[in-house]
């Protein structure tokens, strides 16, 4: 085998190989300490460029390491999102609010669920349209004109052409989608926090700010309210709304309820978190 390979050489590389083999070997010891320092110095620029984020590392490690490894990873253990002075009265409030979901507005929604879905969607699409004034009058508030405008196109063309709002040719043909504006905004807009927590009986949760927006709106620019001249009927509006949301919504709370440690506390953070997005948009 070795025979044969030195066969297969070529007449210069045997030459080279001649050559290389007659120099002294006080040369090959001088080519290997040369090249030992070479990567002696080479290895220390390396540690030395290395060394602040190799430290930066060790001390997140420790960091990490060091903090409490009860965290909750979703961030409800680092603090309050919104303050929440009146808790143990909104947990009552919320417990009154699951019954009322679970034995009443749940059983009702399933009857209502009949309805072919078609049917429920028109119905969806007929308060959203309802409710254009509070998203436009809003975006006016706080300058956003474009939107604004595109609120009052939406609204023109869907009572009209989308039959009273039950349908939605301006989202369908012309791409037009409704921009979610309230009161509640317009004041986080200008600067106006949250305020503290708040659980309303039946509509769940809100906010101090947010409570005071909702009163706006529906005082002065809900449609809802302000047509119809008997309380009863803007309670039956308002109750049909809800049950056909409900009816349309895939189980949302049953997930948070089976899911998550406190239903409350993730209800609530998600509540805040979902505003202050709104707002910073």
């Amino acid at each position: 085998m070795i025979t044969g390979f030195h066969t297969g050489m070529s007449t210069r590389e045997r030459v080279m190989t001649d050559e290389a083999d007659r120099w002294p070997a006080a040369y090959w010891r001088r080519l290997g300490a040369a090249l030992c320092v070479c990567a002696a110095l080479f290895h220390g620029r390396v540690d030395g460029a290395d060394a602040e984020p190799a430290a930066a590392a060790d001390d997140a490690v420790t960091q990490q390491d060091e903090a409490d490894p009860y965290d909750d990873e979703f961030g409800e253990d680092d603090g309050e999102i919104i303050a929440d002075p009146l808790e143990p009265m909104n947990r009552a409030i919320f417990a009154f609010n699951d019954r009322l979901y679970f034995y009443v507005l749940k059983p009702t929604a399933r009857a209502y669920r009949v309805l072919p879905q078609g049917m429920r969607v028109s119905v969806s699409n007929f308060f959203s349209n309802l409710a254009a004034p509070i998203r436009m009058v809003n975006a006016l508030f706080q300058f956003k004109l474009l939107d604004a405008g595109g609120e009052l196109l939406r609204f023109g063309v869907n009572t009209t052409v989308g039959i009273g709002g039950l349908f939605d040719p301006a989202r369908k043909y012309l791409g037009l989608r409704e921009k979610d504006e309230d009161f509640g905004q317009t004041l986080g807009n200008y600067g106006v926090g949250q305020g503290f927590y708040l659980v309303l009986p039946v509509f769940g949760s809100s906010s101090a700010r947010d409570g005071i927006g909702s009163f706006v709106d529906g005082y002065y620019f809900d449609p809802v309210v302000i047509v119809p001249d008997e309380t009863s009927e803007i309670v039956a509006l308002k109750a049909l709304d809800t049950v056909n949301y409900v009816s349309l919504d895939k189980d949302t709370y049953e997930v948070i309820k089976r899911e998550s440690l406190d239903p409350y506390t993730f209800v609530k953070n998600a509540y805040a978190q979902s505003r202050a997005g709104k707002v910073e948009r």
